[in-house]
């Protein structure tokens, strides 16, 4: 990400620059592709099962119990070990192994009245025991971060976080060759339940067809992306192509990614891009919404870039603010909000922050270490800040970008707990 640092008057709004100093952009689309054509959590659960006496009864000939006693004594508890957690939440064979079930073994009564009949029956006391245990289990399999590279091949993403959050997807394979579409449909389907938007952000590789076909099948919204303002047309015709009438499923569309925070467009172009865009859309029935993303400080520069926007859509890295530690990540984002509403037309717009996160390797930039339990703590204080409006960057490590200068060598490891595809 460039720095785009402009001579400013006030002290408060140099303090301001200084905060988000957005070195370069991500580059999200492959620069190769052609263009024709949206906690790491290592977790090891632990199930144990209590072992209890056997209860023998002994019964009269009318079977009126007259006499108890136990045989065996009280075990150490079994133990069953899994392997990380993002294994054991989405499998439907994660539940604990059953208690082994005990043999019941019945011998005859006599005929004789003074003779007890033992009865051998399984312990009354053994699903009490076994119970509480598995419940205890439940409770304390918490999320331990380590900065142990995991054997995970996919975000951790548990039931409990909200459903509000988005998370941004590059549809390339590591070397940098195209997904297909049963690569794309096999990677979104280890997202998990913590999402309920995927971000992308252009059109090549057939991405959006591919994408849009696996996010309807895991019950997905989708963020979609032009990323190059001179192939605007052709590009809008493919995600129209895509939707085929169809646009239920899309969210937002974006016209640009940080275009001026990289120097690639003026402000002025990319409003004008966005009228387009509208008509285009327009034409082809698209009623949702319609925005374009830059970085929250060129917004606040160019203001117009969301007042001509449905909402304001902004990319925030509080990793780029030397001055910022992992844990006060969701401070900042909501301080850098607060600024920009002031230089809203309308203040009470909605703000959208549609890309930010925290990388897990990479050099320091100051109080902003990358690591796998600084990206964590990171990710948990922004989330404890937004329950909504928020995409993760990212769900994989995208290992087919480069770093440049600015990016502190970070560029391939933003993925959510240093997850890589399942697809490569």
């Amino acid at each position: 990400m460039k720095t785009s640092i402009l001579g400013l008057a006030t002290v408060s709004l140099l303090s301001l620059v200084s905060a988000q100093p957005h070195r370069r952009r991500h580059v999200h689309e492959h620069q190769n592709a052609k263009k024709s054509d949206n906690v790491v959590m290592v977790v090891e659960t632990v199930y144990a099962l209590a072992q209890a006496p056997d209860v023998i009864v002994y019964v009269d000939q009318n079977g009126k119990p007259i006499d108890t006693t136990t045989q065996g004594t009280y075990g150490p508890p079994s133990v069953w070990s899994h392997g990380a957690l993002s294994t054991i939440l989405p499998s439907s064979s994660s539940t604990p192994p059953p208690a082994p079930s005990s043999t019941s073994t019945t011998s005859s009564t006599t005929s004789s009245p003074a003779v007890a009949v033992p009865v051998y029956t399984p312990a009354p006391v053994v699903a009490p025991v076994v119970a509480p245990v598995v419940q205890a289990i439940k409770s304390v399999a918490a999320p331990v971060v380590s900065d142990v590279t995991p054997p995970v091949a996919s975000p951790v993403s548990s039931p409990s976080e909200s459903s509000g959050y988005g998370v941004s997807y590059s549809a390339y394979k590591a070397n940098g060759d195209c997904k297909t579409k049963d690569d794309v449909d096999k990677d979104v389907a280890a997202f998990g339940s913590g999402y309920s938007m995927i971000r992308i952000y252009g059109t090549s590789c057939n991405q959006v067809a591919n994408v849009l076909q696996a996010a309807k099948k895991h019950g997905l919204k989708l963020f979609a992306g032009v990323s190059d303002l001179s192939t605007l047309s052709s590009d809008i015709s493919t995600i129209a192509a895509a939707a085929d009438g169809d646009w239920g499923c899309f969210d937002t569309i974006a016209i640009g990614n940080e275009l001026v925070n990289s120097g690639a467009a003026s402000a002025s172009a990319v409003v004008a891009a966005l009228s387009t865009a509208r008509g285009l859309l327009k034409d082809a029935k698209y009623t949702g919404k319609i925005v374009t993303v830059d970085t929250l400080t060129a917004t606040l520069n160019y203001p117009i870039l969301a007042d001509n926007s449905d909402y304001a859509a902004v990319n925030c890295h509080p990793f780029f603010d030397p001055n910022t530690a992992p844990d006060a990540a969701g401070s900042f984002i909501q301080t850098q909000m607060t600024n920009l509403r002031a230089k809203l037309a309308d203040p009470s717009k909605e703000i959208v922050i549609t890309e930010t996160g925290w990388p897990h390797g990479g050099s320091p930039n100051g109080k902003a270490v990358p690591s796998l339990s600084n990206q964590a703590i990171a990710i948990s204080s922004i989330k404890s800040k937004f329950s909504s409006a928020v995409i993760i960057l990212s769900a994989f490590d995208d290992g087919w970008k480069t770093d440049s200068a600015g990016t502190f060598g970070a560029e391939q490891f933003w993925g959510i707990g240093a997850a890589k595809a399942p697809s490569g």
